[in-house]
């Protein structure tokens, strides 16, 4: 195996918990109140979304593990804030997904012209 397919592999290996956990939509609203918001609380960030407190606690902590959010405490209250560079392990694996398509289009239209 080459070493650009194995960084490729180590690199996935170092995104995909951070998809799964994204791939939530209640995760990603949190996370996105997060980025819009800065850090917040558990009940904070719970308002609004239907869901309870424990549930939002859950989801929480699946981003934590994630390595996408962290929290502190402030008083008895629980502050939760986004942690960049785990998102940005997931920006670098779809730019270099993007990089691969972008790569096979080129080769795809190359291989069309010269078919004609």
């Amino acid at each position: 195996m080459s070493r650009q397919r194995e960084r490729a592999g180590h690199s996935l290996q170092e995104a995909a918990p951070v998809f799964a956990a994204l791939g939530d939509t209640t995760r990603l609203g949190l996370m996105a109140r997060l980025a819009a918001e800065g850090p917040l609380s558990t009940s904070r960030l719970g308002e609004g979304t239907g869901v309870t407190r424990q549930a939002v606690t859950k989801h929480l902590e699946t981003l934590a593990v994630a390595g996408l959010v962290r929290d502190g405490r402030l008083g008895r209250e629980r502050i939760w804030q986004l942690e960049p560079a785990s998102l940005a392990v997931a920006r670098r694996e779809l730019d270099r997904i993007s990089h691969q398509w972008n790569a096979a289009i080129g080769r795809l239209k190359a291989f069309v012209e010269t078919a004609r």
